[in-house]
Order: C-alpha cells, then structure tokens, then sequence
C-alpha cells in the first residue's frame, strides 16, 4: 500500500528539521509540494534545500503542481476556504495516484508543524473519505512559529496558572474575549490593533527563526505603528510575510478579570 508522510519542517529555518523528520525523509521517493507562485517561490526553495540537505540516503524525485487559486477576501470565508480545499484534494489525489506507486512512500513538507493552523490533514482527509486511492498516513511533529516567537523573544508563552489562547487575526476583529491572558495571534493577513487595549504587552515576529527574523516587542499602543511599517516594507522586500504575535494583558489586569 501506498504510504504518505506529512512532515512538520518548521518555521524556514533548515536546522529545525527534527532528526525524526530526517528519518523519516530518507524512507521517501517522491516529495510533492504545491507552487505558490514567483512570489512565495522561496517556500519551495526551502522545501528543496532541505531535501538536498537531508534526504542523501536514497533518489528521489520533487514533484511540484500550481497551488489552486482562491480569494483572499471572500464574502463567505468558510464556502471560499471550503472550495479550495476540495480543489487541492482532487489535485493531490491526482498527483498521488499518477506519482506514486503502490507501494511507494511519498512526502508532503508542512511549514511548521501539521497540526496548528494548516489544512494538509483535513485534504487528506478529504482524499481518503472519497475512498479512490488508497494510502496509509504518518505524521511527523514540526517546530512551530509560536514556539520560534516565545524563543526568539525569551518568554514563557504562559504566565503560572494562566491559559493561553492560540486564534488568528479573523476571530479577534472585534477584540480579544474578556479574561484573556495570553493571546498568540496566527494567519493574520491585515493585522490592526487600534481597536485593542493599547497597554496590552506585544511580542511580534515575522520570518521567526531564519536569518530574516525581525522581532519587534513593548507596550502596543508604543509600537503598533513601528510594527505596521516594518511589516509592509519587509513584505515589499521579500514579497510575502509570515507573522505571529503574542497579546499579553497587563499583570494587574490578568489577576483581577472574572475569568481568573
């Protein structure tokens, strides 16, 4: 039978690549990846580094197909989201199946870790309900960007005793949910932070654990415009951005909301 490995490579830096991953890389023949156009062409070219790095044990082939297109400002988010998951679906199933033998193991490298925020599980998913093709899935842990922003700031992501919420930009356009303590914030295409608490502490990054890394952190309502500016010229620069920040309420706030 068919086996397919969905390996957690980190946040763009090669030497995340866990010594699992490593194993696991050298078992495969095929590594599939979606191109997502000239502009975001540097995430494939680390997707090839780190298999010319690693994967030394065996040939292998880099099998890559156009990323389908979706609208990144819907009207209807979840039937937009919804689509283009069927469409990369059909799309892999057709790679699987015209790629990989059937016996063959093949590998799909997910930027940080396949759990948090990435749609590669529900696709296959997707693939195996509609009972075509048949295949066994592995999944190998990845470093995400919230563990690369807690390192590259120095911080715990939780206080003691504290929770952490982990949301995207798109849930907190109205403000964070009352008693947050830490809130880190992933996929956050347009972020603005007028509409939040200005004394809230934050710890932004962008390109977190690769040699572009840039972390801004302080009081928001001190920084939020130094963060809007840096982020738009070094999107300009390298024609796309991958951020994360981490909102964290004042110590005198956290201790006395209701929902502590």
């Amino acid at each position: 039978m068919r086996t397919l490995l969905v390996i957690g490579i980190g946040t763009g830096n090669p030497e995340h690549v866990t010594i699992q991953a490593i194993r696991a890389l050298n078992t495969v023949e095929v590594v599939f990846a979606l191109d997502k156009g000239r502009e975001k062409a540097d995430l494939v070219a680390l997707r090839r580094e780190i298999c010319a790095r690693y994967l030394t044990e065996r040939p292998y082939r880099f099998v890559e197909a156009q990323d389908p297109e979706r609208d990144r400002n819907p009207s209807d988010y979840g039937a937009t989201v919804e689509a283009w998951h069927a469409a990369r679906a059909a799309l892999y199933e057709a790679m699987f199946e015209r790629e990989l033998g059937a016996d063959g193991t093949g590998a799909i490298l997910v930027w940080g870790d396949p759990s948090l925020y990435d749609s590669t599980l529900r696709i296959i998913d997707r693939i195996l309900e509609r009972g075509r093709l048949a295949f066994q899935v592995r999944v190998v842990p990845g470093v995400t960007s919230v563990q690369a922003l807690a390192a590259g700031h120095r911080i715990p992501l939780n206080r003691i005793g504290a929770p952490i919420l982990i949301t995207t930009g798109r849930q907190i356009a109205d403000g964070l949910p009352e008693g947050a303590d830490t809130t880190v914030v992933m996929l956050d295409g347009h972020p603005r932070f007028d509409h939040l608490d200005p004394d809230l502490t934050i710890y932004w990054g962008a390109y977190l654990g690769t040699a572009d890394e840039i972390l801004i952190a302080g009081r928001l309502g001190d920084v939020a415009a130094e963060i809007g500016a840096v982020r738009e010229a070094a999107r300009a620069r390298h024609g796309w951005i991958m951020d994360t920040y981490l909102l964290r309420a004042r110590l005198r706030d956290a201790l006395t909301s209701p929902a502590t």
